[in-house]
């Protein structure tokens, strides 16, 4: 979300079209994709902390580097450093979340991860909207600089609090190499070798992969309800831009709490009935509002109950990645889990949108509600396979 705010200036004032400013978000994308699983491994080879440390420092770099961009090439090479900063932070929380949360309590650490996630995602906008009003000279410069400031302050505070107060068994993974003895460390050029071989074992861990799958689907379904609902509202339902805008902000707001709610519900009703019921809501209200069979005002109030079902299983699909994993694979294996997340985001924007382009808005909702039947379905197969491979994992430990 760093550079969607400014685009209408960066591009003014770099003299890029709208289609190269959508090429450098989409190099931040590609490179954090790229990225997961090789930070996945470094997490769990050898120190979760390096790999946050990594994130928080070149993540502000890359934030200082766009806001003093002079040229094209420049705005892309600010956009790689970004997606470096980015790439490795879910490697590296995720398995620090569960190495310092007891079992039960898993659910609401993970809500209170993508809750305030959330609120991240929201930053950046108001941000940039409050510097440019106070006329700061610079405007988008001094509001991304602004940014990269708090970057490099939290990530000082962060990184003290890290190295200060985590034990070990927080911030690396159980028979990490990191402060292992000289003669039992292997030779660095040996790591390319040994990531690969990482990186192979996490794609064969079957339950793994179609969680991944599985996160894929909602994640289309997430990014639909965002882009969608207010032309749905508007075209549907004879509601105005301004009002349907303003819904969907409302929305935004709703399913964040629902995140928190969602961590409750997992750790109080399990995973598994957590993230069936997320999705058989979401799919029953896109339904209800592809039928138009609502009035406007049940419309409206059936909207903010569109995100916040999808959102309550986020928590739910997080425990699910972890209780699917040993202690030892957790980085490279939320690596997938969040090339699962992005992979949906671009994907959906293509398919949704030549959708609604041949048929109708109206269309695209029933194509999430379609995803929705076949994630409800999809989750029972990853529940199967989930069981069986905890099951041997747990079989052959004993042994």
């Amino acid at each position: 979300m760093l550079l969607p705010p400014v685009f209408g200036p960066l591009q003014s004032e770099l003299g890029i079209s709208t289609a190269q400013s959508g090429l450098a978000l989409g190099l931040v994308g590609f490179v954090v994709v790229a990225l997961q699983l090789p930070f996945g491994y470094l997490s769990d080879a050898y120190s979760r902390r390096a790999v946050l440390a990594i994130s928080l420092t070149v993540g502000a770099v890359g934030a200082a580097l766009t806001a003093t961009a002079q040229s094209y090439p420049w705005l892309l090479a600010a956009a790689t450093v970004t997606g470096v900063g980015i790439a490795g932070h879910h490697p590296a929380h995720y398995p620090m979340l569960s190495a310092a949360t007891e079992p039960s309590a898993r659910g609401r650490a993970y809500s209170i991860h993508g809750f305030t996630g959330a609120l991240g995602f929201a930053a950046p906008p108001a941000v940039v909207g409050v510097v440019s009003s106070a006329a700061v000279p610079g405007d988008w410069r001094a509001a991304i600089a602004l940014l990269a400031v708090l970057g490099g302050l939290y990530a000082i505070g962060c990184l003290w609090l890290v190295v200060t107060r985590l034990p070990r068994s927080v911030t690396h993974a159980p028979g990490s190499r990191s402060g292992a003895p000289r003669e039992k460390r292997r030779p660095l050029r040996t790591l390319p070798r040994r990531a690969l071989a990482g990186v192979r074992s996490t794609l064969s861990a079957t339950a793994i992969v179609l969680l991944t799958l599985l996160w894929f689907l909602v994640s289309m379904v997430v990014w639909g309800i965002q882009a969608y609902t207010a032309p749905l509202l508007t075209d549907g339902y004879g509601v105005d831009a301004s009002t349907a805008n303003l819904l969907v902000s409302a929305m935004l707001v709703v399913g964040a709490v629902a995140i928190l709610g969602g961590g409750w519900l997992t750790d109080r009703y399990g995973p598994r009935n957590t993230v069936l019921g997320g999705l058989a809501g979401v799919t029953v209200v896109a339904v209800v509002l592809a039928s138009a069979v609502l009035p406007i005002v049940l419309a409206l109030a059936v909207t903010l109950v569109f995100a916040a079902t999808i959102k309550a299983a986020r928590p739910a699909l997080s425990t699910l990645g972890d209780a699917l994993s040993t202690r030892d694979d957790l980085g490279k294996n939320f690596g997938l889990l969040t090339i699962g997340i992005s992979g949906g985001g671009a994907v959906a924007p293509p398919v949704f949108g030549a959708l609604s382009e041949a048929t109708s808005i109206r269309t695209v909702f029933w194509a999430m509600a379609a995803i929705g039947v076949v994630a409800f379905a999809f989750t029972f197969v990853v529940l199967a396979i989930g069981d069986a491979s905890v099951a041997h994992a747990s079989d052959a430990t004993d042994g």
